[in-house]
């Protein structure tokens, strides 16, 4: 009974359009409710005909009826589809079978009852009664319009699932009709194509999000790696410039200790000497003051206290040796220990920091556009039209660009573009099988090169066609442009202070040597160094 009485609540809660249960139910002033969207869909095909009415009970309205949402019932809808268990969602039971459920087999579209085998045997089986396969909405097989009419075609003009009367008597009369069957099965080839492409979609995104993944493990570990080398590389230079501050520190004292011991000999000879003439100094103030003349004559001898001047020479001999030789600082020679000591460290960290190579780039004239003029140094490119310069297979036809003499098949290289005051630009690098004569000549607009344009003042990378807009602008009036061949990496900066990183393409490796590309539509661009 319980299944029954819940079956016939679904009943109350099924749209009278669609056949499905309410989803956003509204109601007409007749007081009739139906989803938002199903209702909207049946006034918009009324709206052609000229009248509106109730799908339910026909009641017309001169203007397209107001629609009001009815919040009781979609309270009711939610609740009752939050208490039904998984069977009864799937499950369809026998109507006849009051006492206990028991599975149906088949539906009758005309009686809208679900049989059991017991039942079916008996029902009658006329070609009115259409069987079906179980369901609990067959309305859903009946016409919205023509209540008892069974859906047995399709309209391909307005798409829809339309009755005997609908194609007779009804809106669609005369339009082109088709069985379910033929329509069903031309939309399901049209499913099984667009799965096709799903499917073939998804792969392709699993292969990009595999591919996205493996580069960011890649990218882990090479930072664990570069961690560990930086660790490594400043843990070294901290060692030797400790054991370098300990030896220049040492020498400091050493010299320190050395002058100290020179001055101290010396002030101990000066004291000796200091306290001989303070001697002298009492006996001389003694006979000063003694009356008795035979006294002064006899105990005094003048040549001995008075003779100082060969000593003062000496001591003024020593205290200037002193400072020649010991009495100050080696400065210079501390000096020089520290540079030299500086010096290695600097050399040894220089070769184990990547440093890459500035690249001396010059401008290949035969590949420039004749709307180019390369400067004498083969440095400038600036955008003047007619150059009238002999064609040659290297020449760039379409658009105004340029490409180096040079190029780039192994190791590290970084070059530099003053773009200055130019609105439209691009530089960047390209392999010399870069086509000359096509639209998709363009740098960054093929899969032989990789650019970074100036364009409707947005900023922008390109590969393979690819377009990435810069989310920020570029502040300073140089870019730089880095290649690691080896790694397969081209990135683009920003000279700004600080640098700014704009963007890093990543190939598995590069199958070409690679020359600097340029093109300029305003203005001129010039080749830093």
């Amino acid at each position: 009974m319980l299944v029954m009485a819940s079956a016939g609540l679904r009943k109350e809660l099924e749209c009278s359009i669609c056949l499905n249960i309410y989803t956003n139910p509204v109601n007409l002033t007749c007081g009739h409710n139906f989803c938002r969207v199903c209702i909207d869909r049946v006034l918009d095909t009324q709206e052609r005909s000229g009248g509106y009415s109730c799908p339910e009970c026909r009641q017309g309205f001169q203007d397209r009826p107001a629609l009001h949402r009815n919040i009781t019932l979609r309270n009711i809808v939610e609740n009752f589809l939050s208490s039904q268990p998984d069977q009864a969602e799937t499950e369809v039971f026998c109507t006849y079978c009051v006492d206990s459920p028991v599975p149906a087999v088949k539906s009758c579209l005309l009686c809208e009852a679900s049989l059991c085998d017991k039942h079916l045997s008996v029902h009658k089986k006329s070609p009115a009664h259409v069987l079906s396969d179980p369901s609990t909405s067959m309305e859903k097989r009946k016409c919205s319009i023509h209540k008892e009419k069974i859906l047995e075609y399709y309209c391909t003009e307005d798409s829809a699932c339309i009755c005997v009367s609908c194609c007779l008597i009804g809106e669609h009369r005369g339009h082109q009709m088709g069985s379910l069957n033929e329509a069903s099965e031309k939309r399901k080839n049209k499913l099984k194509n667009v799965l096709q492409k799903l499917v073939t979609k998804r792969e392709e995104t699993e292969e990009i999000i595999q591919s996205l993944q493996e580069h960011r493990g890649t990218v882990e570990e090479k930072a664990a790696a570069e961690r560990k080398r930086v660790t490594s590389l400043l843990g070294d230079l901290r060692r030797q410039l400790e054991d370098l501050e300990k030896r220049v520190l040492s020498e400091i004292s050493k010299q320190a200790e050395e002058v100290s011991r020179s001055v101290n000999d010396l002030v101990r000879q000066m004291e000796i000497k200091k306290n001989e003439l303070s001697r002298k100094m009492v006996h001389i103030e003694e006979l000063c003051n003694t009356t008795d003349p035979l006294t002064i004559l006899q105990k005094s001898d003048t040549g001995d206290l008075c003779d100082t001047e060969d000593g003062d020479n000496e001591d003024r001999e020593r205290h200037g040796q002193l400072f020649h030789d010991h009495g100050d600082l080696d400065v210079a020679e501390i000096s020089r220990t520290l540079q030299a000591g500086l010096s290695r460290i600097m050399k040894e960290a220089n070769e184990k920091i990547y440093i890459p190579e500035t690249a001396d780039i010059l401008l290949d004239v035969n590949t420039a556009c004749n709307t180019l003029n390369i400067s004498d140094d083969q440095k400038t490119v600036s955008y003047l039209p007619n150059q009238n310069r002999t064609e040659t297979p290297k020449r760039f036809k379409v658009y105004p660009q340029v490409m180096s003499n040079q190029s780039f098949n192994s190791g590290k290289h970084y070059w530099e573009v003053i773009v200055g005051e130019s609105q439209s630009w691009n530089v960047g690098m390209c392999y010399p099988s870069i086509v000359r004569e096509e639209k998709k000549s363009r740098i960054g607009f093929n899969n032989k090169s990789w650019g970074l344009w100036k364009w409707n003042n947005q900023y922008l990378v390109a590969y393979c066609s690819q377009k990435i807009q810069l989310p920020y602008n570029i502040s300073s009036n140089k870019v730089r442009i880095d290649l690691d061949y080896e790694a397969g990496r081209i990135s683009f900066y920003d000279l700004c202070d600080p640098i700014q990183h704009l963007h890093t393409f990543t190939t598995t490796t590069f199958t070409e040597p690679l020359h600097a590309a340029l093109g300029v539509w305003e203005g001129c661009l010039k080749i830093s160094g």
